[in-house]
């Protein structure tokens, strides 16, 4: 029994990791010019210590669409990062959107590339500052080879730069 299931959850990472990212800008008609290009992992950075993602900005109410296919675990609010969505999207990542001003998502709803899941904003510790999205992409397969000797560099392992992938998906 107990090998059955380890073969059925091995068939099940390794599917995911077959599904096609198909990865896209998440910020309706922003350009590589909406975000500074060296802030992931930028220390210091608050509470947080290093910043793991990277601050996109456009105008307060700008859509702001999925940046691949997946599954909405939460769609809702927390203290730091406001209204936030949480999607988990093809290989087994996660993508995380906060400070939205409005959600148009819900949870465990399927979201196809490119759909709209919430409005760019300025909620939880964003609150008063520039409208943006903080967009993160984190794995629940470590990357171990991932880590370095930043400070938090053990972190990267979970963490991945959303800023290769925003370039990648301009190319």
């Amino acid at each position: 029994m107990k090998r059955k299931i380890g073969i059925t959850i091995l068939i099940i990472i390794i599917i995911g990791y077959l599904i096609p990212e198909n990865f896209s800008m998440p910020v309706q008609n922003a350009t590589s010019k909406d975000y500074n290009k060296e802030s992931f992992w930028y220390y210091p950075w608050g509470k947080s210590v290093t910043h793991k993602g990277v601050d996109i900005f456009a105008k307060k109410g700008t859509q702001l669409n999925t940046a691949t296919a997946g599954i909405v675990l939460y769609a809702g609010t927390i203290d730091v990062g406001g209204n936030v969505v949480i999607v988990l999207g093809p290989k087994w990542k996660l993508h995380y959107y906060a400070h939205l001003d409005s959600i148009t998502t819900s949870n465990l709803s399927y979201v196809s590339p490119n759909e709209q899941i919430g409005t760019i904003g300025d909620s939880g510790n964003a609150r008063g500052k520039s409208p943006h999205v903080h967009y993160a992409i984190a794995t629940i397969i470590p990357y171990p080879w991932k880590i370095d000797s930043d400070r938090q560099g053990w972190k990267k392992m979970f963490y991945l730069n959303p800023i290769e992938y925003l370039e990648e998906a301009r190319k």
